[in-house]
């Protein structure tokens, strides 16, 4: 680990981010890169680039992807991975990670976000604001799990799924790839394909 961060995206989510390394205290100095150039600073952080720039700066800082969108976020990442960049896990302060909790590089658990114990999360996920996850998840590579949802415990989520805000996942459920689960959904039944799904209980549209 290095004692300085460049955070790649300086909008909404960037700034979240960048809020929580604040808070952490584990870098003497954070940064972003940015392609929009009308961006030069914000919340007092400079945009000290643009993201091509970060396979220049690898040696010098841990690098985090803070761009929301979940095939944007893999394709960069997985671009450092190859040349060797270290990717933190950063985790908001006021967040509770309960014991033998896996969470790979690149995530990001947010303020008020509840993993409970024995849960393995992916890399390059999103756990958001007050989202909570009970014991025992399986989390799959940049997953996004949106404010204020809710997993019970043994819930599989596949990769680059990204379940909306307020929405519930019952226990024991396996939900698959690429699954785009709506605003306030509730889903009670395994989603075995790939698709989006909203209502109450979830069905697939």
């Amino acid at each position: 680990m290095k004692n300085k961060l460049l955070i790649i995206g300086a909008s909404g989510h960037g700034k979240v981010v960048a809020d929580i390394a604040l808070k952490m205290k584990r870098w003497q100095s954070v940064v972003f890169l940015d392609d929009d150039e009308n961006i030069k600073t914000t919340m007092g952080i400079e945009v000290i680039g643009k993201s091509i720039e970060a396979f220049e700066l690898i040696n010098d800082y841990d690098i985090l992807v803070g761009i929301g969108n979940n095939a944007i976020r893999k394709k960069i990442q997985e671009n450092l991975e190859t040349k060797g960049a270290t990717l933190p896990v950063l985790i908001h302060p006021t967040a509770i990670v309960g014991e033998e909790v896996c969470i790979a590089p690149g995530t990001v658990v947010m303020a008020g976000a509840v993993i409970n114990c024995c849960t393995n999360i992916g890399k390059g996920c999103i756990i958001n604001t007050a989202a909570t996850i009970d014991h025992d998840n399986i989390i799959g590579d940049y997953v996004h799990v949106s404010p204020g949802s809710h997993l019970a415990g043994s819930v599989k989520v596949g990769q680059q799924t990204w379940l909306g805000i307020g929405s519930i996942v019952s226990n024991n459920l396996n939900i698959t790839n690429n699954c785009i689960v709506g605003a306030g959904a509730v889903v009670n039944i395994d989603l075995t394909e790939s698709g989006t799904y909203v209502g109450v209980p979830v069905r697939r549209v």
